[in-house]
């Protein structure tokens, strides 16, 4: 069973952390987490554009001239699609683009998101944070310490004073355990856990 080292907000080593291999450890595929992060994408769009047709476009009500006689084309309307000022023939209208996939699919994409973080050296088990106040300058110097840089830090519970001290910094995004997803993992080249949350992860995902 694979361990890693558990640091203060100082980066000094206080302790190690044992990770589940089948969390940790797990074979990565793009596809995979390809389709998770395109799902995820997909629900947060809002899909609310929407353009007018023949029924929605007031007016038009009046034939613009006789059938015949005139020499020009029929018209029986001046909000045909054809017209300027017409209505629009197969516009977008309001949608879902969301797409259903699997909760075991989206485990596994969590797991090789992990793993991939693991890997690659880019995980940190923080024992916690504990700022004095919410003041970027005080995240800034823990941030400087953990030697981090575009970073997702995971902490157990919601923490005021670490979110609004590090909403100001670039690069910098700070999630609970029940927030956080593939994406949010994939986007940063970091990743920052604290004891607590690593361990309710392993659990949730073993």
């Amino acid at each position: 069973m694979p361990t890693i080292s558990v640091y203060d907000q100082t980066k000094k080593e206080v302790g190690t952390l044992e990770l589940a291999p089948e969390v940790f450890e797990v074979a990565i595929k793009p596809e995979i987490l390809h389709l998770v992060v395109r799902h995820q994408e997909t629900i947060r769009r809002a899909g609310t554009h929407a353009t007018k047709n023949r029924a929605k476009i007031s007016g038009g009500g009046k034939k613009p001239w006789r059938q015949k006689g005139t020499g020009r084309a029929r018209a029986g309307t001046t909000r045909s699609p054809l017209w300027r000022h017409g209505a629009t023939v197969f516009g977008p209208q309001p949608r879902e683009y969301g797409f259903k996939v699997n909760k075991k699919i989206k485990q596994l994409a969590m797991k090789m998101a992990l793993s991939s973080r693991f890997a690659e050296e880019k995980l940190m088990i923080v024992k916690g944070f504990e700022l004095p106040e919410a003041k970027t300058k005080n995240f800034v110097d823990v941030k400087n310490a953990l030697g981090a840089k575009k970073v997702l830090i995971v902490v157990g519970e919601e923490d005021n004073t670490l979110s609004l001290s590090a909403r100001n910094v670039p690069g910098v995004t700070v999630l609970t355990k029940d927030t956080f997803g593939v994406r949010d993992i994939l986007v940063h080249s970091e990743l920052i856990l604290t004891e607590d949350a690593a361990k309710a992860v392993q659990e949730r995902l073993s």
